[in-house]
């Protein structure tokens, strides 16, 4: 047998052998790492969906908290498995569109990942402390510039989305204000109710509890459209701040050298999981969203996001360290 022939042939096996191994995924349960920690958004997302893509795929689907470096960590963690479709990551915002932006990264956001399906879905809205007596944009505004840097505004931490909210609300509203990170926004939220800081950006599912009990202020919605949590709350856009668009989701990815039949596999397998009637009561009872379901949707928002918000982040890359 010429070594062509051999070469062939054994190309023509091991084609063989994926194919059979496509077919019969999976053989075992699937990890899932999360680069953040248990009890986050992203992770709570992520473990409501696991129960139904847990039927659906036909095996257990183990979720894994890896933390650090704003999520930078788990997400680079995530490269060094194998590409067999037995190890999964959650992106999101900041792990996919910012910190790729502005830090060196061992991984390319369009390049490195297959979108699955988002998980999550929640545009920061900047609220105040109801204490402060400001209700208003405008009022908000004249009370930075009349005294610049002294108000203050809390995020869930640097580099997340909600610092980017404040970052691009403060270029556009023309003011300066003092940026206090947290390490989740449930920690800013605590202090703003007890006079601490005086507002901040975050998601609804944080601050549904204060905004209902009227400890909190809501102002505006970093999103293109209202949402239908506060169909009132109007969008920055509407009030004059256009450039304040930036929106928070979390999604599931493959590694982009999975077999393809084994991507389907999974691509079938999360779109399902996200119609699924009690996944979609959970997320409600949990005061969350997911976005639209589907592989193709994810990727268009992944893809869009990148492209709208990268030049902006390098721009602005400074005031991330």
């Amino acid at each position: 047998m010429s070594r062509l022939t051999k070469f062939i042939a054994a190309l023509t096996l091991a084609a063989t052998a994926t194919g059979a191994f496509a077919q019969d995924y999976p053989t075992r349960p699937v990890r899932i790492l999360v680069p953040y920690p248990a009890g986050g958004p992203s992770d709570v997302a992520m473990r409501l969906l696991a129960e139904p893509l847990s039927r659906q795929l036909g095996q257990s689907v183990i979720i894994e908290n890896r933390s650090g470096g704003g999520g930078r960590i788990g997400t680079e963690a995530a490269l060094q498995a194998e590409p067999d479709g037995y190890t999964l990551a959650v992106g999101g915002t900041a792990t996919l569109v910012v910190i790729p932006a502005v830090q060196q990264v061992r991984y390319d956001p369009l390049k490195d990942f297959i979108p699955l399906g988002q998980i999550f879905y929640a545009p920061p809205m900047l609220v105040v402390r109801s204490s402060l007596g400001l209700k208003t944009m405008p009022e908000i505004v004249a009370r930075a510039k009349a005294d610049p840097g002294r108000l203050t505004v809390g995020s869930a931490g640097v580099g997340t989305n909600s610092h980017v909210a404040i970052l691009l609300w403060a270029r556009e509203a023309g003011v300066q204000v003092t940026h206090v990170p947290y390490r989740s926004t449930p920690l800013w939220v605590n202090d703003a109710i007890g006079g601490q800081i005086d507002s901040g950006f975050g998601e609804w599912k944080s601050l549904a509890g204060q905004i209902e009990a009227g400890g909190l202020t809501p102002i505006a919605v970093t999103s293109t459209k209202r949402i239908a949590q506060l169909p009132n709350l109007p969008t920055m856009a509407e009030i004059g701040l256009p450039g304040v668009h930036t929106e928070n989701w979390f999604g599931l990815m493959a590694l982009a050298k999975t077999p393809p039949a084994i991507v389907e596999r999974l691509k079938i397998a999360v779109r399902a999981a996200q119609t699924d009637p009690a996944y979609l009561a959970a997320l409600a009872r949990d005061k969350s969203t997911a976005g639209e379901p589907g592989a193709d949707a994810f990727a268009k928002v992944v893809e869009g996001d990148v492209a709208r918000m990268a030049p902006v982040l390098r721009d602005m890359s400074s005031q991330f360290k």
